[in-house]
């Protein structure tokens, strides 16, 4: 009796096995439509997609970061000559962006602390055309106007602004590492000038740190201090900075007045630096203040 009792169970066995069946299948179907219904299309996707694509794009053009800068820097203009007319249109919008500058206007108000000139803007010709900084490296897309300079009236601190072109760097994009050890050389010899007793002096040892890429067509600010002054000796110390106070460089000067200075022709030293438009007062400055 057992075998047949067992014959007549097959059937609900069987109804049972493919219950069971259809449930999971029903089960199966009922999680791949959940997630299908969850998942977007392929239309949504590459909207999406394109959007975000175009987006980056757009604001990487706008705003790029520092490494896409390096790695593809912008198309640069070709160079042009400063009689050309789109050579002179381009060194008025550089002096135009310059003289706007909110930090430019800020330090006019302070006419009490600081005094403003501007670095070789009355060098005399027959001097400027032999002259690296405000001869060879002048004119559209270079060093295209003088610097706007504000000194203490005590001749302790400067801040310059220098616009530098494309057509000054080393690698596409980027300014050659020499012409801001030339700047820097520059701006810290004018300050030990202005303090040396005979306002002339030569560079004898010039310490530069290279601390990010200086990227071209942007304005920088250089600031020096004085930092010890000892009969014919002088030390100073800048910092090269963008607009948004990043640091770019930094140095330190020591610049000597030579023993005969007092039989150099030191005018054309003045004009090319800058001289105050009106008479200064000059503080102690302490012989070691490092």
């Amino acid at each position: 009796m057992a075998f047949p009792q067992m014959l007549s169970s097959l059937p609900r066995t069987g109804a049972l096995l493919k219950f069971s069946l259809r449930t999971r299948s029903f089960v199966r179907s009922s999680t791949t439509n959940a997630t299908d219904a969850k998942r977007p299309s392929s239309a949504l996707r590459i909207a999406t997609t394109v959007t975000v694509g175009v987006l980056t794009y757009g604001l990487g053009t706008v705003y790029p970061p520092q490494l896409a800068t390096i790695l593809f820097p912008r198309p640069a203009p070709p160079p042009l000559q400063p009689d050309h007319p789109e050579g002179i249109a381009q060194t008025a919008t550089v002096e135009s962006l310059l003289q706007s500058l909110p930090v430019v206007t800020q330090l006019r108000e302070k006419s009490d602390d600081y005094y403003e000139s501007r670095p070789y803007a009355k060098y005399p010709e027959e001097k400027r055309v032999n002259s690296l900084t405000a001869g060879s490296l002048r004119g559209p897309g270079k060093l295209a106007v003088p610097p706007i300079l504000f000194a203490k009236h005590d001749e302790t601190e400067s801040i310059a602004f220098i616009h530098l072109g494309r057509s000054l760097c080393g690698h596409d994009g980027i300014i050659h590492g020499g012409l801001l050890a030339t700047l820097l050389d520059e701006s810290l010899a004018r300050n030990a000038f202005m303090n040396l007793p005979g306002h002339i002096g030569v560079t004898a040892n010039l310490n530069i740190n290279y601390r990010s890429p200086t990227i071209a067509d942007q304005v920088i600010k250089i600031t020096t201090k004085l930092e010890e002054i000892r009969g014919r000796k002088a030390v100073v110390s800048g910092r090269v900075e963008d607009l948004s106070g990043k640091l770019l460089v930094d140095a330190t000067g020591i610049f000597i007045e030579p023993k005969f200075a007092p039989l150099l022709k030191r005018t054309d030293v003045t004009q090319a630096i800058g001289k105050p438009n009106g008479k200064t007062t000059k503080a102690p400055i302490p012989e070691s203040a490092v």
